[in-house]
């Protein structure tokens, strides 16, 4: 029989043996699950990844909602006291992350790489660079990407090889696919509506904000005709449904038929090409006066109140997650771009995309990609914008008034940071 003593002894033993070699960092990631597909088995196993090569820091995902869910949680997270160190957001949040004192420039980070910083896509890092300093990392990024069936191209006698690459193109080949209960083009007007107005006033010739967060061009002539454009493709030429377009189930509608082009994130490529029943195309977005695209998705952010060890913890993980390999497999798996030149130098990615060509429309559009609308007050000065093209698109107020109002509201939220 064991006396007190050995069975102390054990007991002191056993728990030396429990504790760990190495302290352990751990980590509190809000990330976005916004779009189609199985996202947080690919991030899951990305994460896992990175913690069997490094045992000694530990990660937490916390699988949030849409972009602005995950800022709302992630924000409350701070507010209340729980652990966040890091979390992917909108792009486009930078602005009021910075305003709030809330996130660590990059650069500020001990031991961070300059030519890290300087590795990624210029057009991706357009949101993330304000005023000479990295606030954020691209990772889920993505364009606007034109789907359009093939075989109902074939069907209506048009080469199945030459999508529209002109708005007046758009409307023709959209009259000639507008048959049988099938519209000839889809572009969302819920969830994200100003990601694509912002599409459409870039095609023609316009942009919609000043790159200092500052200012918008809402009222402009050029930007009100573009909403009046997009309006017309229901109400005059009767290629798109009148009303909204969902957001949420428009990939679905488009594997099911009901549309033979659609407009939206390259994110969905790899759910269309895993589901889709039919020969499918990606292309470029068309043009007006221009070709062009906002860039999309999200960036990493590291908050400003975390250790310093947690700091280096978060740079790890994300230099890890954005490495040529990783955003390589993360391409493949999801359809969202790579999010440097080296991710499409891997033997994968460029197997991926001798074999898919497609995979290669989001990454090529960088060349004529604007970055995502973004202002201080974003979420409420994006609200204003977003309530202004649904108004329009329904009937409710004309373009005209619908923008001036829009313009007006963005006016008196930015007048105290101009």
């Amino acid at each position: 029989m064991k006396t007190i003593r050995q069975l102390g002894l054990a007991t002191v033993a056993s728990a030396a043996l429990a504790i760990p070699a190495a302290a352990e960092t751990e980590l509190t990631m809000y990330y976005p699950i916004a779009v189609g597909g199985a996202l947080t088995e690919v991030v899951d196993g990305i994460v896992a990844d990175f913690e069997a090569a490094n045992p000694d820091i530990k990660v937490n995902a916390i699988y949030s909602g849409n972009y602005d869910d995950t800022r709302v949680r992630a924000l409350s997270a701070l507010a209340s006291g729980e652990p966040a160190q890091l979390a992917v957001m909108f792009s486009i949040d930078a602005y009021d992350l910075i305003e709030q004192d809330l996130i660590v420039a990059f650069d500020d980070i001990e031991g961070v790489d300059a030519g890290w910083l300087d590795s990624f896509y210029p057009a991706l890092m357009a949101n993330g660079k304000i005023e000479g300093k990295t606030w954020g990392i691209p990772f889920q990024r993505s364009t606007i990407v034109a789907y359009y069936n093939k075989d109902m191209f074939r069907t209506a006698g048009l080469d199945p090889e030459s999508p529209p690459t002109t708005w007046d193109e758009m409307i023709s080949m959209g009259k000639a696919l507008t048959k049988d209960g099938t519209y000839g083009i889809m572009i969302p007007s819920t969830g994200y509506p100003y990601w694509m107005f912002q599409a459409l006033a870039i095609q023609n010739g316009k942009e919609v904000m000043s790159n200092d967060g500052l200012t918008t061009y809402f009222d402009d002539p050029a930007v009100v005709e573009t909403l009046e454009f997009w309006k017309s493709l229901s109400t005059e030429h009767g290629v798109m449904p009148e009303g909204t377009v969902e957001w949420g189930t428009l990939r679905q509608a488009f594997l099911e038929g009901q549309t033979a082009m659609m407009w939206h994130s390259t994110g969905n490529l790899t759910a269309v090409k895993n589901n889709a029943s039919f020969d499918f195309g990606v292309a470029e977005l068309p043009a007006n006066v221009r070709k062009g695209s906002p860039t999309g998705g999200g960036n990493f952010y590291v908050f400003k109140d975390t250790t310093p060890e947690e700091k280096a913890a978060a740079l790890k993980l994300i230099e890890f997650m954005t490495s040529p390999e990783q955003a390589a497999t993360w391409s493949i798996k999801t359809g969202y771009m790579g999010v440097s030149a080296a991710a499409y130098e891997t033997e994968a990615l460029k197997s991926y995309t001798a074999e898919f060509p497609p995979a290669l429309v989001a990454r090529n559009q960088l060349e004529n990609a604007v970055a995502e609308f973004s202002t201080f007050e974003t979420a409420r000065v994006r609200e204003g914008l977003n309530n202004a093209i649904q108004a329009a698109l329904t009937g409710s107020k004309s373009a005209a008034d619908a923008l001036a109002e829009a313009q007006a509201a963005a006016q008196r939220l930015l007048r105290d940071y101009q």
